[in-house]
């Protein structure tokens, strides 16, 4: 899956780079065939600004934005965002429906 880090109006350090890529990348896992990610740090009024962006399947996009005093906690908020977002039960059933084995004839 591509991951796309993009930085707006502040500058954001390869450790928290990392931490963003290693944090989509468990959404990855739980999303039903994640096509790509974006994540955009960007600073508001001087408060810390994250928006996640994740395509999954058939064109669906989760998207979260969340703020904070810094750029981690408000990564980590966004994160846990888009992560509800695929906990939902619509969600929770089409993965389960996909899933399921086909039948078999009998001959």
């Amino acid at each position: 899956m591509r991951t796309t880090i993009t930085a707006r109006h502040c500058d954001v350090p390869d450790e928290l780079r990392a931490r963003a890529r290693a944090l989509v990348g468990r959404l990855a896992r739980v999303a039903s065939r994640p096509h790509d990610a974006q994540v955009i740090f960007g600073a508001d009024h001087g408060a810390a600004a994250v928006e996640v962006r994740l395509h999954t399947a058939r064109g669906r996009v989760h998207v979260a934005t969340a703020g904070g005093t810094d750029h981690r906690s408000a990564l980590d908020r966004a994160v846990a965002r888009v992560r509800r977002q695929l906990d939902k039960p619509s969600a929770r059933q089409r993965r389960a429906r996909r899933a399921r084995p086909l039948a078999r004839e009998h001959r």
